[in-house]
């Protein structure tokens, strides 16, 4: 198999123009997430994509490989693909790597990576960390300020996943329930075999998909699986950098809990 990891690295964003390229404890953003990807074994080359040239000179003086694609790319899946599809020779798979996504722990990539290669016949995955109780409820009071902060999943006995959503599912009816704590957190991550990356991409929005504004959604309901692989973050923290405000947070976690790679 020949996978590939893509980092989506948009200049233009609308709450934090030329996020990207924003230092973060003396790194810029994107190169510490480089430097997360090229820690990831099985991965035959790792490429930063975006329609930005400033981001493009940036990361090749880091030695990243990067490559343009269209400014009419709504959304990182698309970005993906527009990278995909200048290849030479295109991979089996493709990792989706947030550019934003910081303080994401290799071993995550790791198991996302050694999924496709356990289970060949796999279509897509992602990620998702049981919550504890103590989560469970400071999720919800984020929601009560923030109803779109946080994405659960469910799923089968076979890590397929049932449905994700920005609610608290599953509810949990009785208010003693003893059993092992029931909600998982998704981390954004995915991977895809490469024709279903295309399929995706040729596929309109879907009902799910617009209530929700989340993009897995379209897979879901045109059947295409996700197998979920469930991961630990071994007590580091979940963080991901959507405003200015949130670099501060960002540097102060890995000031506590040390550099990732």
């Amino acid at each position: 198999m020949n996978m590939i990891i893509v980092i989506p690295a948009r200049y233009g964003s609308t709450r934090f123009p030329g996020k990207p390229l924003h230092m973060i404890a003396g790194m810029s953003m994107l190169e510490r997430m480089w430097r997360i990807a090229k820690a990831i074994k099985r991965v035959d080359q790792v490429f930063i994509t975006t329609e930005d040239a400033r981001i493009i000179e940036h990361a090749e003086s880091f030695g990243a490989k990067a490559l343009l694609t269209p400014d009419s790319c709504r959304n990182g899946t698309e970005r993906c693909h527009a990278l995909v599809s200048q290849l030479e020779t295109p991979p089996n798979g493709v990792i989706n790597l947030q550019g934003d996504a910081v303080l994401t722990p290799p071993w995550i990539l790791q198991a996302l990576v050694d999924a496709f290669y356990e289970n060949p016949e796999l279509a897509m995955a992602t990620p998702a960390v049981r919550l504890n109780w103590e989560q469970v409820d400071n999720l919800r009071q984020a929601k009560q300020t923030t109803p779109a902060s946080g994405t659960l999943v469910t799923f089968d006995h076979h890590h397929k996943a049932l449905y994700f959503s920005k609610l608290m599912i599953p509810f949990v009816r009785k208010p003693n329930f003893e059993g092992p704590c029931p909600y998982f957190r998704h981390i954004g991550l995915y991977g895809y075999k490469v024709e279903i990356l295309e399929k995706l991409i040729s596929l309109p929005p879907s009902p799910l998909e617009l209530a929700e504004s989340l993009e897995q959604l379209r897979a879901l309901e045109n059947g295409v699986p996700i197998h979920v692989v469930e991961v630990d973050y071994q007590g580091r923290s979940h963080w991901s950098v959507d405003s200015p405000e949130d670099v501060q947070i960002v540097e102060e976690l890995i000031t506590q809990e040390g550099e990732l790679v």
